[in-house]
């Protein structure tokens, strides 16, 4: 399939301003989901940075969680940045009392794993499937993953051993933000994705 792929960014929380505008210059078209309704005919979907807890209590109190689970499990490409990585989770070693995730990828991980706002920082990173050259990226009180399990593969490792990017044969999830820093490799693969997804769109 051809054409501009409709993309849902979660709009309840977080940087979603960085992602709808990094997907349009790419020559995506972009709906900010707020309402299950919004999920209807997307082809993609941006699970963005922000406070993961503050998105799991948004997306029950407004319906979402049922309907995004729903489409995570019939396959859609997802992207999952910072916050979203914890969304996509498995597990959560560090949860906070009462916080759910919607799951979809096979991995445990730990919140705010680098510290606090004042820890941010800027690094060139390699990923596998991305070419030779380095990726430059934003930590922002980022996780980072410590189990990876079956089916999904391990992108990206820093020196010390931490691994901030994995991905499945349908989600990417990143500990860190490419929207941040201009890196648009993730959100053309996504779009690159979306536009041959075949599978259906939640209601």
């Amino acid at each position: 399939m051809g054409g501009s792929p409709l993309i849902g960014v979660l709009a309840l929380q977080g940087d979603v301003r960085e992602h709808r505008e990094m997907l349009e210059s790419l020559g995506a078209d972009v709906v900010e989901v707020r309402t299950p309704g919004q999920l209807l005919g997307i082809r993609g979907l941006v699970l963005p940075g922000g406070e993961s807890s503050v998105m799991d209590k948004l997306t029950r109190l407004f319906g979402l969680r049922e309907p995004l689970i729903e489409l995570i499990g019939q396959g859609i490409p997802v992207l999952g940045t910072c916050a979203g990585m914890i969304m996509v989770a498995g597990e959560i070693d560090d949860a906070i009392e009462g916080q759910q995730n919607l799951g979809g990828l096979d991995i445990t991980v730990r919140r705010n794993a680098f510290g606090t706002q004042r820890d941010s920082f800027d690094v060139s990173l390699r990923v596998d499937d991305y070419g030779p050259d380095s990726v430059d990226v934003s930590f922002i009180r980022a996780p980072a993953v410590t189990r990876v399990g079956e089916g999904v593969r391990a992108l990206s490792t820093l020196d010390d051993g931490r691994v901030v990017a994995v991905a499945n044969d349908t989600i990417t999830a990143l500990a860190f933000h490419p929207e941040v820093t201009g890196e648009t490799r993730f959100h053309q693969r996504l779009i690159e994705k979306a536009r041959a997804w075949t599978g259906p769109t939640a209601a």
